[in-house]
């Protein structure tokens, strides 16, 4: 056998034995988010195969290749090039973020996941530069000394919550050079599994707290109905239309609480669909007009006809039949509430439409916008003329069950989370959400949307 043929059996040896290693090394970190719970166990079998398939093929493709072909190398298609291909591939394959770390912490390798998760604009860039962590990059500065594999996490509250995992892996190369080191990232997205468990203990703590007054009444008004107002029919309707409100009031309560709870789980993800923020508050007044009408309250619509915005109907529906239904509440008979859309304003025209009631008014950014520079808005007011709210409360109007006082809590009168409801929603939908109000005037809630064509929102790092 020629000393050629030898080199070039060799060279086959050694790329069978690099896919065989590339493979073990993706379906182990699979194997990592599997048993972490990162990754379903669909999602994990499906790459898996995927990558496993891949292989197979470049595999075979290696060992059928004639040990006489390319025997002459040239910078184009030195001994790394085939290896590179099916790494990439690979890498591309896989439906979470992966990243390569080099030397000085220069990102070497990254799949379209890690670009669409960090918003890579290259590969060429500092890991520093994309994903300012200390913990993080602390762990890759010492993956890149030659340590042990770890596993840090971060999160990030503002401008919406979010939580990752980070599994850094140590990869040493075959160069033989000072630093042969390099780290294997991969990013796990644990926001929506950390959501669901505080969804579940909030719940539980919010409906035990709020329901233990309209099941005390229920338990009293039973516990009276059997005993001496028995043979009282007058005292018995009257205490069954009682216990008819206070089961209606904890229906709408779980109801709230619940809505409540999906729209916290999915905070951190944007929407992508479009909406016409116009002709769904129409929707939403054409469906509130019977119990308008039932308080004699007119609801008159203003402004433009269509205002195109990024986000979800259902939800956008909510944030105006929360607020229409909130002005309702504390509006006199006769009176008049006014929904105006604006449909294509920029943060400077923001600030003078939510301050339209004159200087006396109190003004509070409930959900103040995170980033507004080069960005349209769709604007949405709802307008009252109740009886205003204090300055000293503007801030607090949308925490949990907070109500202004004098208010109260009956079966007509809500249950305290409808603004708590619209400020996730907004938040969601990478908005702003505000409230002005003159005492013994009137209050505005405003709600501006992001219109399409503006700088996408990013899922937070």
């Amino acid at each position: 056998m020629s000393n050629e043929s030898r080199i070039a059996r060799e060279g086959q040896r050694l790329r069978r034995r690099d896919t065989l290693a590339l493979t073990l090394i993706a379906v182990a970190v699979l194997f990592v988010l599997w048993i972490t719970g990162a990754a379903s166990l669909w999602v994990t079998a499906s790459a898996a195969l995927a990558i496993a398939a891949l292989s197979l093929i470049y595999f075979l493709s290696v060992s059928t290749m004639s040990p006489t072909t390319g025997l002459t190398p040239s910078p184009e298609t030195d001994a790394p090039a085939p290896v590179a291909a099916p790494a990439r591939e690979i890498l591309e394959h896989l439906p979470f973020p992966v990243l390569l770390i080099g030397q000085g912490g220069k990102i070497e390798r990254a799949n379209s996941a890690a670009h669409e998760f960090l918003g890579l604009g290259s590969e060429s860039g500092l890991l520093s530069a994309s994903l300012r962590q200390p913990q993080v990059l602390e762990a890759v500065s010492n993956i890149l000394r030659g340590e042990p594999a770890r596993t840090v996490e971060y999160s990030t509250l503002a401008p919406i919550e979010s939580h990752v995992r980070v599994h850094a892996i140590p990869l040493k190369t075959d160069d033989g050079g000072a630093f042969p080191w390099h780290a294997l990232l991969v990013l796990s997205d644990e926001t929506s599994s950390k959501r669901v468990a505080r969804m579940r203990s909030d719940f539980l703590a919010n409906a035990s707290h709020e329901l233990r007054t309209p099941l005390a009444s229920l338990s009293g008004f039973i516990e009276t109905l059997r005993g001496h107002a028995r043979d009282d029919s007058e005292a018995r309707e009257k205490f069954l239309a009682i216990m008819h409100d206070q089961t209606e009031r904890m229906r709408r309560l779980i109801n709230d609480l619940l809505s409540l709870s999906r729209v916290e789980m999915d905070e951190h993800v944007p929407p992508s669909g479009h909406v016409d923020l116009a002709a769904m508050t129409l929707d939403t007044i054409d469906s509130l007009s019977p119990l308008a009408e039932s308080r004699n309250i007119r609801i008159d619509f203003e402004g433009e006809r269509e205002a195109h915005v990024v986000g979800e109907r259902d939800q956008l529906f909510e944030i105006a039949q929360n607020l229409i239904e909130n002005a309702l509440k504390y509006s006199t008979p006769g009176s008049r509430i006014v929904c105006d859309i604006h449909a294509d304003i920029g943060p400077e025209e923001l600030d003078r439409l939510t301050s339209s009631l004159g200087s006396g008014s109190g003004r509070a950014a409930i959900s103040p916008l995170a980033n507004s520079t080069g960005k349209r808005f769709a604007l949405l007011r709802v307008h009252d003329t109740g009886k205003g709210i204090e300055r000293r409360h503007l801030s607090r109007l949308s925490e949990r069950f907070y109500r202004v006082d004098g208010q109260k809590s009956g079966p007509r009168e809500g249950t305290g989370l409808g603004l708590a409801i619209v400020k996730h929603i907004v938040s969601r939908h990478r908005g702003g959400f505000f409230v002005e109000s003159l005492f013994e005037e009137g209050t505005v809630f405003s709600v501006c949307i992001p219109r399409p064509g503006a700088s996408a929102p990013q899922p937070d790092q």
